[in-house]
Order: structure tokens, then C-alpha cells, then sequence
């Protein structure tokens, strides 16, 4: 068994989720829903199949956000992957839920803009992933300044008042 750590590349502000589901249904339950939760969302979603041809299955409503998806899913080769590439504007916190809700969705890795590294298992067999590595180490504790910079970016992207 060999260890490799796959970096998911991406513009600094997009989002997307990282997760494993257990059927090639997955692409088209996702595809609806998202676009059930949230109408008019622009995002790419690509699948690692794991039997049959085994390719990258893949749906959008963006094509550069396919397109990122594609090429991350390529990238990871690890079975049953899917990852969701989010369009500017966009965030996991809207789908994440309905996501997890889905009965094929086994887990979930991670659902950020942050910078990733994604640890994978490859053996004779295939590849697996093992875990990620989600931004950067924590380099200490907020102060006061930090708690209002933490309620204020919250207000000013919607989501607190």
C-alpha cells in the first residue's frame, strides 16, 4: 500500500464538498437534489465510479464548475469520490444537509473553500481516501478583535443579522 496526498485545486473563493457515496445514482440524485434546495444554483458535480468502466460520471449547471469537478475527480481516482464544486455566491451550508440526506451519500469529507489535501490509500486494488486535510494548523486563540471580526464577516455575507 502506498500513501499519496492529492491537493484539490480550485480558486481560492469556491467552495465544494467532498464525500463517498455507494451507486452510480449518485450523480443524478445529487444533480436534483440541489437543484430542488436551491433554485437557479450554479455548481459542477463529478463521480469516481468504481465497477464497470470505471469513469468519471459527472452533471452541472456550470461549466466551469464541471469542469473543476472533472478534473478534481480525475485527480482523486479514488472509488465511489464524488465531489460538488459551488459557483461564486454559493455555500455548503445551503445543500449540505439535503446532501447527506440522499441514501446513497455515505459520508461526507469536507465542505469548504479552504485550501485541501486529501490523503489517499492506493493498493493493488484502487484507491481510497483516508482523509483530508482541511486549510492550515490552528495558530492560536481569538481575542476580542477576533470575535468581532468572526460576527462581522458573518453579517456581511448573510448569514447572521
Amino acid at each position: 500500500m502506498e500513501l499519496v496526498t492529492v491537493k484539490v485545486k480550485k480558486p481560492a473563493d469556491i467552495n465544494f464538498i467532498l464525500g463517498q457515496s455507494h451507486f452510480i445514482k449518485t450523480v443524478e440524485d445529487i444533480y436534483e437534489a440541489l437543484v430542488q434546495t436551491v433554485p437557479g444554483i450554479k455548481f459542477g458535480l463529478a463521480f469516481c465510479e468504481s465497477s464497470g468502466a470505471c469513469l468519471v460520471r459527472w452533471i452541472g449547471t456550470d461549466d466551469d464548475m464541471i469542469e473543476l469537478a472533472k478534473k478534481n475527480a480525475l485527480a482523486l481516482s479514488a472509488g465511489h469520490a464524488f465531489i460538488i464544486f459551488l459557483g461564486e455566491g454559493y455555500y455548503p451550508i445551503n445543500v449540505l444537509n439535503t446532501i447527506k440526506m440522499i441514501p446513497e451519500v455515505c459520508r461526507i469529507y469536507c465542505a469548504t473553500a479552504n485550501p485541501v489535501e486529501v490523503i489517499i490509500a492506493e493498493t493493488d486494488q484502487g484507491r481510497g481516501i483516508l482523509g483530508i486535510i482541511d486549510g492550515e494548523k490552528t495558530r492560536g486563540v481569538e481575542d476580542d478583535e477576533g470575535i468581532a471580526w468572526r460576527k462581522d464577516i458573518l453579517r456581511k455575507i448573510g448569514y447572521k443579522l
